[in-house]
C-alpha cells in the first residue's frame, strides 16, 4: 500500500508493533539499526520513541515541518515533529485539551525535545503579530528557564557582565557553592549562552531594571557561600557562631540595601516565640551553616519561582474568552545512581506516578474500553503500579508520611528512628526492602547497606540512603532571616519574602519539603487526567554523551523500565484507532455515496454503511456501542488517503461549479453591457450620420440657392447653355444648346468659379469615398426620358476609355466599333494616364496628362467618359477615347485634382444628352429597358454608328 512503506523500512521497522518477533532482543536491536542509519525516532502506534543522538542532525528544517504539518501520523518517517502535528490539530479540529509527556533518564534528550515541539507549534499555528509575539516569547523562555534552572551555569555567566556592581570576581575558584561540583562542562561556551540568556528575557519583556535586580539576588546566592563562621562561647558557657569575614557581609547588605548587623544576628541566631513568651538563642557553627544554606537555597528557589511567573505573565492570553489547551510536559527523569537520596527518592516517585498516568491511560484504560464497548480481544497482562505510588504516597502510613511524622515530632529525631519505623510498618511489603527485613526472610544481601532501604520501582530496584533525608525534608527557614530579607531595601528580594512582614507573623510551621512536592505532584497528575495524553519516551543510549554510540544493555533497561514491552502487546493485541461514530461518519462520510452528502439515519448505522463499501477486511474493523475501532494503522492510514483523494475531487467539483458560475455571471454581465453599448453606439452613428447628411445638404443648398441668383434664370426657364470661359474650355464649349426645364435639374459646370469648382470636386470625392452608392445617387442624375438635343461635341474617335478615380489601378472598359467593350487596367500618375491589358499586364495606351483638353458625360447613371485629346498629340491625332465606369464621379474628380496639380488648370467638363459626333462616326447613348443589367449594351448600326443602351 502507498504511503505505509514508511513503516517497514529494509532491516528495521519504523512502528514496533509490527515487530515479529517481539522480544526485548529484538527490540532493541530494531532500535539500534535504526539509530545506526540516523533514523532516531521509532512509533509504537501513536507514541514516539526518541534515541538521544548526542549530536545535531539536519531533520528539522522548515522544509521539515512543512513535510509534516497536516500529513496523516503514519503517511511519513516517524518524527517528533508527526506527534506534534497530530496533537496540534486534535487541539484545532477536535476541540480538545492536549499534553504531550516527555519521558525518560536524565540526558535522554527530554528538555531538547521539548524545544522541538514547541517550535513546530509555534511554526504551524495561525499567524499575526500578537500571536507571534507570543510565540516567541515562548521560544525564548527555554534558554532563560535552563539558565536559572541551572546554579552554577547561570552563577558562572554572572562573574563576566559586571563584576563591579554585582561585587564579584571574575573566579568561579572564589566560590564555595560553585565548587561543591564541577562548573564547566567541554563544549560550553559561557559567555555566548549567558548573551543569548540576556537577549531571551529582552524579547519575553524583561525590562533592564528586572535584569539588573535577577543578577543582583543570584550575586547574593553567591556570596552567602563565602560567609564563614567562626566558633565561641558565652560568658553562660553556651556555645555560639561569629562572621569570620565580615567584607563578604557588607557587600551582600550594600547589594540588597541592608544593615549589615541585622543580617548578622539573623544568621547567628534564633528567635523563638511561644504564645506571650520570646526567647532569643544563640546557633551553634553547624546551626549557623544550616541557616546560611537554607536562606541561599529559599532565595534562589523562590527567585525561580518568580521569573516562571514573570514569563507566565508576559505569555498570558489577554481575554477571557475559553481557550483550549496544550501542554508540553518536560520532568527530570528517573534516576538510579550509585548513592542516591532525597532527591532521588523525591524524583523517582515523580517518574512513578507518570507511570501511573501511562498505565490507567495507555493500557488499563484501553482494556476497559473494549470491555466497555463490547469489543472481543485478547486480554494483555501489565504490571500496575499504583502499589508502588500508595506505599510512596499514601496519606496516614505512606514514605512520606512517616518522614513529616519524624520531622515533627518532639524529642531526639534522627535517620535512624525513621528506618526503624519504615522496617516496622512495611516489613511484609513486597516492594519494601531493608537489612531488617532482609534478615527476617533469610535473606542475605551484601549489596544492601544498614541505612538503606530499597524500593523496586517499575523501572527496577533503587537504594536509597536515608541520611539526610530529615533534614532535607524540614528545610526550615527560621523566621528571623525572612524578617531580615524583608528588612531589605531591595524591591525584588522583599517581595520574596512576604512572610517576613512582621503585620503578618505567623506561628504555624511551613509544610515540608516531602509535603510541597507531593502537593505539587497531585495537581499535576490532576491537571494531565483532564487532557488528552500524547507519549514522547526519550532513551539515552550511552552513558558518555558519545555520540552515535549505542550500549544494548542501557537501552535494554531503560526499554523495560519505561514500560515499553507491554506498550507494544497491547497495541498487538487491541486496536490503534477508535473514534465516536458521528464525528467519525461526519469526517469520513464522502468516500461513500450512499453517505454523502448527507446521512439521514443512525451514526452507527452510517458508519456500518460507510465502511462496508471500502472492502476493508472483517478482521479489521469492529463496531462498538459507541464507537468504531480500527485495529492497523494502515487500515486507518488507507481510509485517510481515501479521504484526501476524494476531499481533493469535490474541491476540484466545487471549484469547477464555482467557475462555472462565476462565468455565467460574467458573461449575462457583459451582454447586457453589450446591449446598452450598442444601443448607444447605434444611436450616436446614427446622430452623426444625420448631422453630416444635414451639414452636406445644407453646403449643396447654400451651393445652388446662389448659383440660381448668379445664374438669373426662374425655375422652367429655357435658355442658351452659358458660355465657358477662357480657364474653362476652348472651342468645345462654344456651343449653347437649346435648355428645356428637365436641363435645369443638371449642374453647371462650366459657370462655377475654379476655386468653388475644385472644393467641388473634393467635396464629391469625400463623399465619394465615404458612400460610392449614396454619392452616385445624389451626384448622378437619375434616369429620364431622353431629348433630343445637339450639343458641340468632340471629335468622336473610333473608340473611348473611362479612367478610376485613383492613383492605384481598376479595371474599366474600352467601347469600340469594331468589337464589344474590352477591360483596361486605369493607371493614374502625376504627369501620365496609362491604359493596360489586365491580363498581359502590357500597357495599350500611354497618355500625357498636358495632353487632356477635357471629358464629356452624359445626364444618365450609365458610367459613359468621353476623354477628349489635343490633336496635336501623338495619341489625339487618332480620336478621342470612350470609357465606361462604374466610379464615374470618383474618376472625374481625381482626374481633375491630378490636372489641376500638374498642369495648373481646370478639366473642362461637358454634359451632352445623346450624340458624340466626330466627321462619319456617330454614337448615341439611348436610355432603355433593353440594356442589360451588367452594364450597358453596345448594338452597331451600320459602318461608322453605334447605339448604346443604358437604363
Amino acid at each position: 500500500m502507498e504511503g505505509t512503506t514508511s513503516l517497514l523500512d529494509a532491516g528495521a521497522v519504523a512502528d514496533l508493533v509490527l515487530l515479529d518477533p517481539l522480544t526485548g532482543e529484538s527490540l532493541v536491536q530494531t532500535l539500534q539499526e535504526r539509530f545506526r542509519r540516523h533514523d532516531i525516532y521509532t512509533y509504537i502506534g501513536n507514541v514516539v520513541i526518541s534515541v538521544n543522538p548526542y549530536q545535531s542532525l539536519p531533520i528539522y528544517t522548515p522544509e521539515k515541518v512543512e513535510e509534516y504539518h497536516n500529513c496523516s501520523f503514519f503517511a511519513v518517517k516517524p518524527h517528533i515533529y508527526a506527534i506534534a502535528d497530530d496533537a496540534y490539530r486534535s487541539l484545532r479540529d477536535r476541540d480538545s485539551d492536549q499534553c504531550i509527556l516527555i519521558t525518560g533518564e536524565s540526558g535522554a534528550g527530554k528538555t531538547e525535545a521539548s524545544k522541538l515541539v514547541m517550535s513546530f507549534v509555534a511554526a504551524v499555528s495561525s499567524k499575526g503579530e500578537d500571536v507571534n509575539k507570543v510565540k516567541e516569547q515562548l521560544l525564548q523562555s527555554n534558554p532563560v528557564l535552563e539558565g536559572a534552572g541551572g546554579g552554577p551555569w547561570l552563577s558562572c555567566h554572572l562573574l563576566s557582565p559586571q563584576p563591579e556592581q554585582l561585587k564579584l570576581r571574575q573566579d568561579c575558584g572564589h566560590y564555595g557553592y560553585l565548587n561543591r561540583e564541577s562548573s564547566s562542562l567541554p563544549g560550553m561556551d559561557d559567555a555566548a549562552n549567558f548573551h543569548t540568556m540576556q537577549d531571551a528575557m529582552r524579547i519575553i519583556g524583561f525590562s533592564p531594571a528586572e535584569v539588573t535586580e535577577l543578577l543582583e539576588v543570584t550575586a547574593v546566592v553567591l556570596k552567602l557561600g563565602n560567609v564563614q563562621l567562626s566558633s565561641s562561647f558565652q560568658a553562660s558557657g553556651m556555645e555560639a557562631c561569629s562572621i569570620t569575614e565580615p567584607q563578604e557581609l557588607r557587600e551582600i547588605c550594600e547589594l540588597i540595601g541592608l544593615d549589615p548587623g541585622t543580617l548578622e544576628q539573623a544568621l547567628c541566631s534564633r528567635t523563638v516565640k511561644a504564645r506571650d513568651e520570646t526567647v532569643v538563642t544563640t546557633l551553634t557553627v553547624p546551626q549557623g551553616y544550616y541557616g546560611r544554606d537554607a536562606l541561599a537555597k529559599n532565595i534562589y528557589s523562590r527567585l525561580f519561582d518568580w521569573l516562571v511567573n514573570r514569563i507566565n505573565t508576559s505569555i498570558q492570553v489577554k481575554s477571557d474568552e475559553q481557550k483550549k489547551v496544550m501542554g508540553v510536559l518536560d520532568i527530570y527523569g528517573f534516576e538510579i545512581f550509585q548513592d542516591n537520596g532525597f532527591e532521588q527518592f523525591v524524583i523517582n516517585y515523580c517518574n512513578e506516578k507518570l507511570q501511573q498516568i501511562f498505565i490507567l491511560m495507555t493500557l488499563k484504560e484501553e482494556q476497559e474500553e473494549y470491555v466497555r464497548e463490547g469489543i472481543q480481544w485478547t486480554p494483555v497482562e501489565f504490571f500496575d503500579n499504583s502499589i508502588i505510588c500508595n506505599l510512596i504516597e499514601n496519606s496516614t502510613s505512606g514514605i512520606l508520611a512517616m518522614l513529616d511524622e519524624e520531622c515533627l515530632r518532639p524529642g531526639v529525631v534522627n535517620e535512624d528512628t525513621f528506618l526503624t519505623k519504615l522496617n516496622q510498618l512495611f516489613a511484609t511489603h513486597k516492594h519494601y526492602e531493608s537489612k531488617e527485613t532482609q534478615n527476617a526472610r533469610h535473606v542475605t544481601d551484601a549489596s544492601l547497606a544498614p541505612r538503606c532501604f530499597r524500593i523496586h520501582h517499575y523501572a527496577g530496584k533503587v537504594t536509597y540512603n536515608v541520611t539526610g533525608f530529615i533534614e532535607k525534608n524540614n528545610d526550615l527557614l527560621f523566621r528571623d532571616l525572612s524578617q531580615a530579607m524583608w528588612a531589605a531595601r531591595h524591591a525584588l528580594l522583599r517581595s520574596l519574602f512576604p512572610e517576613g512582614d512582621p503585620q503578618k507573623v505567623s506561628l504555624k510551621l511551613p509544610p515540608t519539603a516531602g509535603f510541597q512536592f507531593k502537593s505539587s505532584v497531585a495537581m499535576l497528575m490532576k491537571n494531565l487526567y483532564s487532557k488528552n495524553p500524547n507519549y514522547i519516551r526519550c532513551i539515552k543510549p550511552n552513558d558518555t554523551k558519545s555520540a552515535m554510540v549505542f550500549t544494548p544493555e542501557l537501552v535494554l533497561a531503560q526499554v523495560r523500565y519505561l514500560g515499553l514491552m507491554e506498550n507494544v502487546r497491547v497495541r498487538r493485541a487491541g486496536y490503534a484507532f477508535r473514534q465516536l461514530y458521528g464525528p467519525f461518519l461526519q469526517r469520513y462520510k464522502m468516500l461513500n455515496p450512499r453517505t454523502w452528502p448527507r446521512w439521514d439515519g443512525a451514526d452507527r448505522e452510517g458508519a456500518e454503511v460507510l465502511l462496508a463499501g471500502l472492502a476493508f477486511p472483517a478482521e479489521e474493523l469492529a463496531f462498538g456501542h459507541t464507537k468504531v475501532f480500527i485495529r492497523s494503522p494502515r487500515t486507518l492510514f488507507d481510509l485517510e488517503r481515501q479521504r484526501q483523494e476524494r476531499v481533493a475531487q469535490l474541491a476540484t467539483l466545487i471549484q469547477k461549479m464555482f467557475r462555472g458560475w462565476r462565468c455565467r455571471t460574467q458573461y449575462q454581465l457583459m451582454r447586457k453591457s453589450q446591449i446598452i453599448i450598442s444601443a448607444w453606439f447605434r444611436g450616436h452613428r446614427q446622430m452623426n450620420q444625420y448631422k453630416q447628411m444635414k451639414r452636406s445638404a445644407l453646403i449643396l443648398q447654400a451651393y445652388a440657392r446662389g448659383w440660381k441668383v448668379r445664374a438669373g434664370h426662374p425655375q422652367g426657364h429655357q435658355g442658351d447653355w452659358p458660355g465657358v470661359g477662357s480657364r474653362v474650355g476652348g472651342d468645345r464649349g462654344s456651343v449653347c444648346p437649346t435648355v428645356g426645364p428637365g436641363a435645369l435639374c443638371a449642374p453647371r459646370w462650366d459657370q462655377i468659379h475654379p476655386h468653388l469648382l475644385s472644393l467641388s470636386f473634393l467635396l464629391l470625392s469625400c463623399l465619394s469615398a465615404a458612400s460610392p452608392s449614396r454619392s452616385m445617387s445624389v451626384l448622378v442624375s437619375p434616369p429620364r426620358a431622353p431629348r433630343a438635343l445637339t450639343p458641340a461635341v468632340s471629335p468622336a474617335p473610333p473608340g473611348a476609355e473611362v479612367p478610376a478615380p485613383t492613383s492605384g489601378g481598376r479595371h474599366h472598359h474600352r467601347c469600340s466599333l469594331e468589337r464589344v467593350p474590352v477591360p483596361r487596367l486605369l493607371l493614374l500618375t502625376t504627369e501620365h494616364l496609362v491604359l493596360a491589358d489586365p491580363k498581359a499586364a502590357q500597357p495599350k495606351n500611354v497618355l500625357s496628362l498636358s495632353d487632356i483638353s477635357g471629358v464629356s458625360v452624359t445626364r444618365f447613371s450609365d458610367g459613359f467618359l468621353a476623354l477628349h485629346l489635343k490633336e496635336v498629340s501623338t495619341v489625339g491625332a487618332k480620336g478621342d477615347f470612350l470609357l465606361i465606369s462604374d466610379h464615374l464621379i470618383e474618376l472625374i474628380t481625381r482626374l481633375h485634382q491630378t490636372l489641376e496639380a500638374a498642369t495648373g488648370q481646370a478639366l473642362p467638363l461637358h454634359i451632352t444628352d445623346s450624340h458624340f459626333p466626330k466627321g462619319d462616326v456617330s454614337i448615341t447613348v439611348v436610355e432603355s429597358p433593353k440594356a442589360g443589367t451588367n452594364g450597358p449594351v453596345c448594338k452597331k448600326k451600320g459602318r461608322n454608328k453605334m447605339e448604346v443602351l443604358v437604363h
